[in-house]
């Protein structure tokens, strides 16, 4: 059998356990084997490409293999739970900037091209290049060290990104027209994409910055397929195409649970189409005791967990699962409320509970224990706090307008676990904390809940 023969029937083998692994990912039991497939297509295929003949030396492939694995394996050991979407985030700017390179080397290779290939070598630099700085900021709006997780907005804004755009189409034109004395065109490209990366992403924070993750993904995704197209790889071109594709369906998911319009989101600055700050909040906070939440919690037959940001600050997620089960020798029904954009990346929450072996079938969306919430006696509230502000339904001046809630204020006792009485990550003060049925239990997460489960210990 022929070389490219083998190389290709691989790749088909490889295509079809990428698909297989997408389809078990949807599910969490099976999304561990989905992966263990999906890398198993992927090492054939990297073997397989390695034994083609434009392959003359393995010098700077097994190099490279080498630095990428060590540094991939530093990053997973030395990443913790709370730093996974920076981690994601910077993943994607990864695939871009990589996407990118290969852009510049097809082109440093050959200059003198073909007007199809030109504009490939243009697109995979344009969508490359965006992705990279996109995410290099989306990074650093996480990290709130270097910038401020904040929106950034300026009078104007708009004309500018449309400024930028037309100015990369017009280059993008010229560089298609003549890329054999286009190195010029192509520098300022790389530039500009760079730049307007940075314009999409800046105007953009607080609670929506888990579908920027989810947009930087598709666009890696995008920027792959783009560069299959310039290496003439049919696989890198499929497996970039279904990463565009999903990316792009969980964005528009993600969309329609913050009640986002999508066209925003791939013009950029759709967080910040909210001008106002919220009403002013009168009323007076309730704090409790550990001991006096335990009291209520022993007599509810029905509770609802609400996991946020902060479970995985205070990695309370071990210690929610212990109360939970002592809730349930007791009779009590507990189940677990995931909002779709809980904490900063997709599926977080979900990652955390299962890594305390909470049972999926707790696991509720939030469409599903909405309407049972009238009947629930106590929701508890984890470093939650934008997913279930109640000015999102009622307010029409809050940047939250709009965007559905876990609507835990209409259970019959809520009691919010928090270190202080700041606002969450979107920046907005919650009314919630000012209801009659809310108490707040003050502290650290983890070391509330133990004091909670000490209780129920000690009572027996």
């Amino acid at each position: 059998m022929k070389t490219e023969t083998l190389v290709n029937l691989v790749y088909i083998f490889s295509a079809i356990t990428f698909i297989l692994g997408f389809k078990m990912m949807t599910s969490p039991q099976n999304a561990r084997r989905g992966n263990i497939i999906s890398a198993i297509g992927m090492t054939a295929a990297i073997i397989v490409t390695v034994m083609l003949p434009e392959v003359i030396s393995f010098t700077w492939l097994l190099g490279g293999i080498a630095a990428g694995s060590l540094v991939g394996i530093l990053l997973a050991y030395m990443t913790p739970m709370t730093g996974m979407p920076q981690m994601v985030g910077l993943l994607n700017g990864f695939g871009g900037l990589a996407s990118l390179l290969v852009s510049w080397a097809e082109y440093h290779l050959m200059p003198e091209t073909s007007h199809y290939r030109a504009f490939v070598i243009f697109l995979t630099l344009m969508i490359g290049a965006i992705t990279f700085s996109g995410s290099v900021i989306a990074w650093a709006k996480l990290e709130e060290k270097f910038i401020s997780g904040k929106a950034v907005v300026f009078k104007g804004q708009h004309i500018v990104n449309g400024s930028i755009v037309a100015l990369i189409v017009l280059g993008g034109i010229l560089f298609t027209m003549e890329p054999g004395s286009g190195y010029q065109i192509y520098i300022a490209m790389v530039v500009l994409s760079l730049l307007l990366g940075i314009m999409l992403v800046i105007p953009i924070g607080g609670a929506d910055m888990p579908v920027v993750i989810c947009l930087l993904n598709s666009y890696s995704g995008m920027a792959a397929c783009a560069s299959g197209f310039v290496v003439i790889n049919n696989l890198l071109i499929v497996a970039g195409a279904l990463v565009g594709a999903s990316g792009i369906i969980l964005t528009i998911i993600m969309c329609k649970a913050m009640n986002r319009s999508v066209a925003n989101v791939f013009f950029g600055g759709f967080g910040a189409t909210t001008a106002g700050q919220g009403q002013v909040i009168q009323g007076e906070v309730k704090p409790m005791s550990a001991s006096d939440a335990y009291l209520v919690l022993e007599a509810a037959s029905s509770v609802v967990f609400v996991p946020g940001y902060g479970l995985a600050v205070s990695q309370a997620q071990h210690t929610v699962r212990e109360l939970a089960e002592l809730l349930e020798k007791k009779g009590c029904e507990v189940r677990y409320a995931i909002h779709p954009v809980a904490g900063r990346m997709p599926g977080h929450m979900n990652v955390l509970l299962a890594e305390a072996n909470v049972s999926y079938d707790q696991l509720m969306e939030m469409d599903a224990i909405n309407p049972m919430m009238e009947t629930i006696d106590v929701s508890v509230i984890i470093g939650a706090n934008d997913v279930v502000n109640p000015a999102a339904r009622e307010d029409k001046s809050s940047p939250l307008f709009g965007m559905p809630i876990i609507d835990v204020d209409k259970s019959r006792t809520v009691i919010v676990l928090k270190r202080s009485m700041n606002p969450g990550f979107a920046g907005v003060d919650n009314p919630l904390f000012f209801k009659q049925n809310t108490r707040m239990l003050f502290g650290d997460a983890k070391a509330s809940i133990q004091s909670l489960v000490n209780e129920f210990k000690g009572s027996h």
